[in-house]
């Protein structure tokens, strides 16, 4: 799908059914994104509905020279933080995986998997705020460090410092599990 772009592109172009597209595909996660700063998925959807209608609203606004994925998650930061800030008060919740067990996974296996989820998020938790959004960004939603510098407001080097200690953090707290960070 070219990143969303090609489908934005048709949309601009009066293909309504590429916008349908672009819902598909970047809703939940950017819901989830959003979720992650708010701590209320009900406001965490309502802010991402909120992203989308900007987008219709403000077609040309988007100029292609980000990915568009980076582009929702930039907005849907923004308006996060307003909503934080209107509610004078800041949350920042770990990410929870929600992982199907595999069928020929045992009792034991799917406990010890457990485990290590747990252990690195409440590692991942424990973090600074800015190393928690880094790692989050990069491991987790997958956004190259370009992208997690512009949606973080910061410098690909300080990104890239963010992860290198946190990585370093992660190691000490998770022993030997956390050397293959």
């Amino acid at each position: 799908m070219d990143n969303g772009a090609s489908s934005y592109r048709r949309f601009l172009d009066g293909d309504q059914s590429a916008f349908d597209d672009i819902l598909t595909e970047y809703r939940q996660i950017l819901t989830l994104f959003i979720n992650r700063y708010v701590h209320d998925m009900w406001a965490a959807e309502d802010i991402a509905i909120d992203v989308f209608t900007f987008l219709t609203v403000n077609r040309h606004h988007y100029n292609f020279k980000v990915q568009l994925k980076t582009y929702l998650f930039m907005l849907g930061r923004s308006r996060a933080l307003d909503y934080l800030r209107r509610k004078k008060r800041i949350v920042f919740t770990a990410l929870t995986e929600a992982e199907s067990v595999e069928a020929d996974e045992g009792p034991e296996e799917e406990l010890m998997r457990d485990e290590r989820r747990k252990a690195v998020m409440e590692a991942v938790s424990s973090l600074p705020k800015d190393m928690q959004e880094a790692v989050l960004l990069f491991y987790f939603e997958e956004l190259s460090y370009e992208d997690i510098a512009k949606v973080m407001k910061k410098t690909r080097k300080q990104v890239d410092n963010l992860l290198y200690r946190a990585k370093k953090v992660l190691r000490e707290k998770l022993g030997e599990e956390g050397s293959a960070l």
